[in-house]
């Protein structure tokens, strides 16, 4: 299956390609875009795996995760996209489909992570249906996610733990108040 490129206003979301590496290397090695987000820089063999899982999602699952970029400069923003990450979760997600998202600090603030994920969740309603249920997870602490995650139609269906750490589990997709993006 082909990865899609696509615009919105803002952005363009396309697929990984090996010269992104340095820029998804530099995001995540940032303590700041870490910070909610397992707490410590990736290494540059954890960034390198990162990006092999992105394309091995697209090869074994058929989604995955895009480049998120600025129309026009072609600055690289960060990354979103969905994932099946098999985390040792109670209660698991099965292989519900997960949202994710990460953004550069000099993207925070601006709107771009909303945008990125709005466009996104139009991909996943073509992809795995209108009103399909997808999760995310997002720590406690990270307010400008919860935000984001809540301008998009998720809702927080409970509080878990993951690698020893609180985390809000939120779902879009099921029942009749999911599965609209608000705009």
């Amino acid at each position: 299956m082909p990865i899609l490129t696509f615009n919105t206003d803002r952005l363009t979301l396309r697929p990984h390609r090996l010269e992104d590496f340095a820029a998804s290397r530099a995001m995540w090695g940032d303590p700041v875009v870490v910070k909610h987000i397992g707490g410590r820089p990736f290494t540059e063999e954890e960034c390198w795996q990162r990006l092999l899982r992105y394309g091995g999602h697209w090869a074994f699952l058929g989604y995955g995760f895009w480049t998120v970029r600025e129309r026009g400069s072609d600055r690289f923003l960060g990354e979103v996209g969905f994932l099946n990450g098999k985390r040792e979760l109670d209660p698991p997600f099965g292989d519900t489909p997960e949202l994710g998202w990460a953004l550069v600090p000099s993207a925070h603030g601006k709107g771009y992570a909303t945008e990125a994920v709005r466009a996104a969740l139009a991909w996943g309603a073509d992809h795995f249906g209108p009103t399909a249920r997808t999760v995310c997870m997002i720590d406690p602490e990270n307010r400008a996610s919860l935000r984001v995650a809540e301008k998009c139609g998720y809702c927080e269906v409970g509080r878990t733990t993951y690698k020893e750490e609180a985390t809000v589990v939120l779902e879009r997709g099921r029942g009749p108040s999911h599965g609209h993006v608000p705009g």
